[in-house]
């Protein structure tokens, strides 16, 4: 095969994988119309449509999708083969793609990177914050941060930190206005700000335990987000309660900015975990990336 069909089908998988000819052109750093040449000249040759275009979508038809399940994990295995030859360097290289959540990324992920790569400047890290379960199969990641009790049982998960306990915060000058919660029920009397998760389109319900007794509470408030530093934000200005990790924002309850309520009822859960496919081979610098984050307690 020459070189040039090798690309072409390089650039079909690319499209057939990010399902955009502008997001798979960005990804190949080429021009939509070269790629869309490229693509309509591999379908002339082979005598097939490969994809479905609309305005809005790109699919792969029953031939594009036959082409990119037999084809795709062979070009894998072949990028997976470079990157292990990085062992044979004094010192390993290579990319390493993570999708995490934004608490995880600035408490557990961005303090381990800053110890690592100036010792291994051939490592090369991107970091895709989001709050969804991303499936990191099929969005080519080498590995996801997510908490230990939202893995998947298929996936090896290696722990990168402690239990985290979620806390229930307010200003001073919001709570001198309301009396203070004393269970969750309480929760119904105040503005509360939610937190959307896009994995499920909803709100998140704030989790509690005493006792033996577990309980969900959905909240209600003026404002919703959907990352967590716009809610401590909103929180310090006093609009409200916010439900938010203890370590974010323990630096607030010391200097007396905020207050923590409802102490007791807010329990421990297990901490971050990286996790990766079961058969997936680690290469020499994504096993470094794994030692740098492993939680030693």
């Amino acid at each position: 095969m020459s070189r040039t069909n090798v690309n072409d089908l390089l650039a079909f998988l690319a499209v057939a994988r990010e399902r955009s000819f502008t997001r798979a052109a960005a990804k190949l750093g080429l021009s939509q119309s070269a790629l869309s040449h490229t693509i309509r000249g591999l379908e002339a040759r082979l005598g097939l449509r490969l994809l479905t275009r609309t305005t809005r979508s790109v699919a792969p038809t029953n031939a594009g999708e036959r082409l990119l399940r037999t084809i795709g994990p062979r070009f894998d295995e072949i990028e997976a083969e470079l990157a292990a030859l990085s062992e044979l360097r004094d010192k390993p290289g290579g990319n390493i793609r993570l999708t995490t959540g934004e608490h995880a990324a600035h408490a557990i992920l961005w303090p381990a990177l800053v110890r690592l790569l100036p010792d291994y400047p051939d490592i090369n890290v991107e970091l895709v914050i989001d709050n969804g379960l991303t499936d990191i199969v099929a969005e080519r990641y080498d590995a996801g941060v997510r908490l230990g009790e939202s893995l998947n049982k298929d996936m090896i998960a290696v722990r990168i930190g402690p239990d985290i306990r979620m806390v229930v915060v307010g200003s001073p000058g919001y709570l001198d206005s309301r009396s203070r919660p004393e269970t969750p029920q309480d929760l119904a009397t105040h503005d509360c700000m939610n937190l959307r998760l896009p994995t499920y389109g909803g709100f998140y319900a704030w989790e509690f335990g005493k006792g033996g007794h577990e309980l969900k509470v959905r909240v209600e408030g003026r404002l919703a987000f959907n990352t967590l530093t716009p809610i401590l934000n909103a929180a310090l200005a006093g609009f409200g309660l916010a439900y938010l990790p203890e370590d974010m924002v323990a630096p607030h309850i010391a200097n007396g900015h905020l207050v923590l309520v409802l102490d007791d009822w807010c329990l421990p859960f297990p901490g971050y975990h990286l996790y990766y496919p079961s058969r997936r081979q680690p290469t020499p610098a994504f096993a470094i990336l794994v030692e740098a984050l492993r939680y030693r307690r």
